[in-house]
């Protein structure tokens, strides 16, 4: 892993769509930071998720950003050419009893809550109540065995006695101690997505050598998880700086489905870089 003294940013957009407004201000906010400090900026494209990605959406990230001025260093890392990396993370993670399969579907996880009554809730919602957690490691290896379905879920418990009090800096709030248990037990891969956005982050963010991870503020709490990886791997800490989110006129943020606002689309009106700057109030 690379530990960087030179100023180093990225941006790391999946090609799930094509790029819009939200997109196009989370790029150039790192892309400005990269100018004012003479730092690298690296493109990677995060394309795990194979349901969903596209070659043509990939394709129009280049050509959107080369329009708007950005440059980044070559070869840009496709996510999606590494799965055997991410897959030895799982592999010493496994060794270390960190993480455990789970063959439960959202109606187990839904039955199990009702009937205890008690749906504590993180970030992303219900947190897992760990139907799975304490199957014997010949059950797992059986029901694996038969085909089943599953997620690779991280035992945060065990997670959290090896990794100690652990703390993150973020530019704009400060320092923050990390409570990853907020979210219980994580998924880090799935059996047909070798692996997660919390586990392939982290691992590129450190062998790229990223020094400050800019994104927006929709990803600030995951950034507790991603602390608790680079503990667990040993990583180089980077800073972290999440900036506002761009919203319409009701205070909605950008997603993709908001065709309209795609730079593509703006392009084609005959708007300029320059207008993207002033709209996106850079």
């Amino acid at each position: 892993m690379i530990r960087s003294e030179t100023p180093t940013y990225r941006f790391a957009p999946s090609p799930t769509g094509y790029l819009h407004l939200g997109h196009a201000y989370s790029a150039l906010f790192s892309w400005q930071k990269t100018l004012t400090e003479s730092a690298r900026f690296l493109l990677r494209i995060e394309d795990i998720d194979t349901t969903r990605c596209r070659k043509i959406f990939e394709q129009a990230l280049y050509e959107d950003l080369s329009w708007l001025g950005l440059e980044w260093e070559q070869p840009v890392r496709r996510q999606s050419e590494h799965l055997p990396e991410y897959q030895s993370a799982l592999d010493k993670l496994t060794q270390r009893g960190l993480i455990y399969p789970c063959f439960c579907t959202r109606k187990d996880i839904a039955e199990e809550i009702g009937q205890s009554g008690n749906a504590p809730h993180g970030p992303d919602g219900v947190i897992y109540p760990g139907i799975c957690k304490h199957l014997t490691r010949s059950e797992q290896k059986d029901r694996q065995d038969s085909g089943a379905s599953y997620a690779l879920r991280l035992h945060m418990d065990r997670a959290l006695a090896q990794s100690g009090t652990l703390y993150w800096e973020d530019l704009a709030a400060g320092e923050i101690r990390a409570t990853p248990e907020i979210f219980g037990d994580v998924v880090l891969a799935r059996k047909d997505i070798a692996t997660s956005y919390h586990l392939s982050v982290t691992l590129d963010d450190a062998l790229q050598g990223i020094t400050c991870v800019t994104r927006g503020m929709d990803l600030f709490h995951a950034t507790h998880i991603h602390r608790l990886l680079q503990a667990l791997f040993d990583l180089p800490v980077p800073r972290w700086h999440h900036h506002e989110l761009v919203r319409d006129d009701q205070g909605i943020r950008l997603a993709k489905r908001h065709n309209a606002l795609a730079i593509r689309s703006l392009r084609e009106e005959g708007k300029t870089p320059e207008d993207i700057l002033n709209m996106i109030g850079l």
